[in-house]
């Protein structure tokens, strides 16, 4: 596996030292690839609004506020920079739906193991994929997230990764995740008028071949499109059933609010 260097220019995105100076500069809420509103049907389909959710490298989002305002009732939210946090601590200090701790996603030790029902990851794992340590911090971070989800529950992961560079590092066996794939395109992107009526909806699972990647022939509508993984963590009685390929088959998808 390489440095994924897709997005990435001359900051180190995963030093804390950064996002100190970065939120010290501006801070104005600021939501990386997506806002709420373009991820609410992903969410509510896949958490549950009782869930005890996760929001790692949460910064100065809106999302975590968005997402109460929809029901949702237990985030925990963790970043790296103590600046953001403290800037978050004192903003929400009323909503008691909204925690914020200081913490690096590399070792969330802090927390035991199956705390959380889901962990939603907006931009953090690319943040680390950035930095000169990649290929040490990732596994960290994802053995970490993989540590803290309870067997049946999720990681939800929005990236820039195409499934060439993410799924090397979302499919070690120890993770016991099975994974289902979506993609979406960047926000305000028009589709053309001669595509419009054609277009796939971004609800339909897209195919995934047996060595994890996108079929040959599939185009992306959006070159810039983000993506997102459905990682659902095994239960006893999954984690027991012998491993097959992946299948490049769609996934119905099926909302937890019945």
């Amino acid at each position: 596996m390489q440095r994924d260097v897709s997005s990435c220019n001359t900051y180190n995105y995963g030093d804390a030292l950064y996002w100190d100076a970065r939120y010290v500069q501006d801070a104005l809420s600021f939501d990386w690839y997506q806002r709420y509103s373009s991820l609410r049907p992903f969410v509510r389909s896949f958490v549950s609004t009782s869930s005890r959710v996760l929001m790692v490298g949460c910064g100065n989002s809106l999302m975590s506020e968005d997402m109460v305002n929809d029901g949702y009732e237990d985030i925990m939210n963790v970043d790296i920079s103590s600046v953001a946090i403290e800037m978050m601590q004192t903003k929400y200090a009323s909503v008691p739906q909204l925690k914020y701790m200081q913490m690096d996603v590399r070792d969330m030790s802090y927390f035991a193991d199956d705390t959380f029902d889901t962990v939603i990851d907006k931009g953090t794992l690319d943040s680390l994929m950035c930095g000169s340590d990649a290929l040490l911090s990732a596994p960290r971070m994802l053995g970490e997230v993989s540590r803290l989800i309870k067997p049946g529950g999720t990681y939800f992961l929005i990236t820039y990764g195409d499934p060439k560079v993410r799924m090397p590092h979302l499919t070690r066996s120890a993770y016991n995740w099975n994974i289902s794939l979506y993609i979406i395109p960047r926000p305000g992107f028009k589709r053309p008028e001669s595509c419009s009526s054609s277009a796939k909806s971004c609800m339909e699972a897209i195919p995934i071949t047996s060595e994890g990647m996108l079929p040959h022939d599939y185009v992306l509508e959006d070159p810039d499109s983000h993506f997102i993984y459905i990682c659902k963590k095994k239960d006893e009685e999954e984690a027991q059933l012998p491993s097959y390929p992946l299948m490049a088959d769609v996934v119905v998808m099926k909302s937890v609010d019945g």
